[in-house]
């Protein structure tokens, strides 16, 4: 019997067909949900200024609604409010940036910061070597897989690497500098 068949004994014809108007739609599964939720969730996602009524589409509830949430995130710092007719808001990156490092300051102790640290920085003088260049955005991926004969594949893999252990090296490194116990001693690896 193939995967695609289904077993005789699969349905007996005893149980009644289920009746499928009753189900959930699948776009209600997307659009339930607390409401400030929702906005959080489109926040997030957006990277370039939205009307409110935009972002209240998005987040399939009113405008009114969406302007009373956008007006607390921009208070809360989680966006930015560009005045004007309309108003816009857009995500406050540098909000999510320090979210991501307070996580990494009470997930993890000063000397695991150090460590992985550390481990960052010494894949990303592998990286500066293997492709002779200080930052992946210094390097070109034709001449990569021209000249190291790497698969295209391979070269946007690796430089997509080289680029998330940038990012995340400014994470660690800026969560051991503000931790409150790491002020106390100097530590030599400042990126």
């Amino acid at each position: 019997m193939s995967f695609t068949e289904i077993p005789d004994d699969a349905y007996d014809g005893d149980e009644p067909i289920p009746d499928f108007d009753e189900w959930d739609s699948p776009d209600s599964l997307f659009n339930e949900g607390p409401i400030r939720e929702r906005l959080l969730d489109v926040v997030v996602g957006i990277r370039t200024p939205r009307k409110v009524s935009e972002i209240a589409e998005y987040a399939d509830c009113d405008t009114e609604t969406a302007r009373d949430y956008l007006e607390w995130f921009n208070e809360m710092g989680m966006v930015h409010r560009h005045d004007g007719r309309p108003v816009r808001y857009a995500r406050n990156d540098a909000y999510f940036e320090w979210r991501r490092i307070d996580r990494i300051r009470e997930e993890y102790s000063d000397q695991e910061i150090a460590t992985a640290l550390t481990d960052t920085l010494e894949q990303l003088e592998a990286y500066r070597e293997q492709f002779g260049a200080d930052h992946p955005d210094d390097v070109s991926l034709v001449a990569v897989t021209q000249d190291l004969d790497m698969s295209t594949e391979a070269a946007w893999e690796a430089l997509s690497e080289w680029k998330s252990l940038t990012k995340r090296a400014h994470l660690l490194d800026a969560a051991r500098r503000d931790h409150p116990l790491s002020r106390k001693t100097v530590h030599s690896a400042d990126v």
